[in-house]
């Protein structure tokens, strides 16, 4: 797993908070980030997850052409889902797995906790694009999904039925077979 510092998104309940919203880490060039992708392929990594890489996906891309022949791996596009259409597109020839929260379904909530009222519109527009351009999903003989999109969910205290919705919008609007996660582990 590689994190990159500076969500944009940062919702208050956060669990890398550290990592997202105080910006630690350490500055490294391309070069550097392609020579980490290669480590973690050689250590044994089942994959290369690359971590709220939104705001760094130039960077990103130029890293990932570098090592383009040497890696063997599939690349994990993980992030809040607040992303761009554009920027799923320019990705896309890059990644193989698209692993986005799917978060907020109400305004309300989206800006509440993450300053974000448009979150829904923005991240399912997305998520469409992402499952658009991986199709369905292609697993190894272990079950680890090699190509597609995963949609992930955290089920947030006193929201239950805007999960309900959430769920219900994945039914309706993303192809039959999209793949979803719930997960629990809000931390307040």
């Amino acid at each position: 797993t590689v994190f990159f510092s500076g969500c944009p998104l940062q919702c208050v309940f956060c669990q890398n908070h550290q990592i997202s919203a105080e910006c630690y880490g350490k500055e490294i060039s391309i070069k550097r980030l392609a020579e980490i992708f290669l480590e973690l392929q050689n250590q044994g990594a089942n994959n290369i997850n690359l971590v709220t890489g939104g705001h760094f996906v130039p960077q990103i891309i130029q890293a990932l052409d570098m090592v383009r022949r040497d890696l063997k791996i599939p690349v994990v596009y993980n992030s809040s889902g607040y992303e761009t259409v554009e920027l799923v597109e320019a990705a896309a020839r890059f990644v193989d797995v698209f692993l986005p929260d799917l978060k907020y379904f109400s305004a309300e909530t989206a800006q509440q906790l993450a300053g974000a009222p448009d979150y829904f519109p923005v991240a399912m527009a997305a998520i469409r694009a992402m499952c658009q351009a991986k199709g369905a999903p292609v697993y190894d003989a272990d079950g680890l999904m090699q190509s597609g999109t995963l949609v992930r969910h955290l089920i947030l205290p006193l929201r239950t039925s805007e999960s309900l919705r959430i769920l219900d919008a994945i039914a309706e609007e993303l192809p039959s077979g999209t793949p979803v996660s719930l997960m629990r582990q809000y931390t307040p």
